[in-house]
């Protein structure tokens, strides 16, 4: 304190030490960026549109990898950068983070057009992983990057899925849909075990990560893990409400097209990886490992008690 430096290294800016007040201010900054980038609620409100408005393969990016480095950075930069405001901010990031997990899937359950469905499934995924993170602990953070990489894989397989009815079919209206299975077995296949993938059914990669961030969560305050885990009943809901009124019932159509051999190769490549994190998710836990290590070294080493 006191002193200037040139010095911008991450190393160097943990390293400093400051007042709760600055550190709670600078933590609030970094938390109001990044929960608009999640997003959190109520800062989601961009999500939905650009989502349904966007190309196929802009939405995937979007899910998949953009909104990924919002969650990396409330590990990497807002937490180490003023861990002194983590006691003051802990309580307020869980709770947006369990509003939305409750919030937007009540709100997908209620959707009508399947993209809008998977934008609001997304905001509740990231709100899980979110509360998780700002726990701070190796495991909490282990289990959030499992759960990152899980919501990428599920919501390219998704959002995939949403893309070929749009394109097959002429609408995004669920209310539209239906006997898709009888017309394109393949489609339908592989669309449930993504579908089976986003609720984390045992061997999927996504299990293992929601179990130990709803331990963590329960650990920390048991109603809290409680209301965290309507995740996995308001989950099965909508995901399985959109599968059944897409495949089944009356085909709406005489023909639809089954998958190409490229959609059929994405679908393939995302479920091998989906069961191999699912049955050794032990690979993502052991290569984060070491540098989450260094992360709480330093970030404790300002001697700051961490909560």
């Amino acid at each position: 304190m006191g002193t200037y430096t040139n010095d911008f290294s991450h190393d160097s800016l943990v390293a400093v030490q400051l007042s709760s007040k600055a550190a709670f201010w600078i933590m609030s900054g970094f938390f109001l960026a990044f929960a608009i980038k999640i997003p959190l609620v109520p800062f989601h409100t961009w999500q939905p549109l650009t989502y349904t408005v966007a190309p196929m393969a802009g939405t995937m990016l979007l899910s998949a990898l953009m909104l990924k480095m919002a969650l990396y950075g409330m590990i990497k930069w807002m937490i180490p950068l003023a861990p002194e405001a983590l006691g003051d901010m802990k309580n307020i990031v869980i709770v947006l983070g369990l509003i939305g997990i409750i919030y937007a899937a009540i709100i997908a359950i209620k959707q009508s057009d399947v993209k809008r469905l998977f934008a609001f499934a997304s905001i509740s995924h990231v709100g899980l992983i979110a509360a998780g993170i700002i726990l701070f602990n190796k495991e909490a953070l282990g289990a959030s990057f499992i759960q990152i990489i899980n919501h990428s894989l599920v919501a390219i397989g998704l959002f995939l899925a949403a893309g070929i009815l749009e394109d097959r079919l002429g609408t995004r209206e669920l209310s539209e849909m239906g006997g898709v299975a009888k017309l394109a077995p393949k489609f339908a296949f592989w669309f449930a075990i993504i579908g089976f993938a986003s609720v984390s059914v045992p061997f999927s990669s996504g299990f293992i990560g929601e179990f130990l961030l709803l331990k963590g969560l329960y650990s920390y305050n048991w109603i809290i893990g409680l209301l965290a885990g309507t995740t996995l009943v308001f989950g099965a809901v909508y995901t399985l409400r959109a599968y059944q009124l897409s495949m089944f019932g009356a085909p709406k159509l005489e023909s639809f097209k089954d998958l190409t051999w490229n959609e059929l190769l994405v679908f393939f490549l995302l479920t091998v990886v989906i069961l191999i994190l699912g049955i050794y998710p032990q690979s993502v836990l052991n290569f984060v490992g070491p540098s989450l290590d260094n992360l709480m070294q330093s970030t404790q080493a300002t001697n700051i008690l961490i909560p």
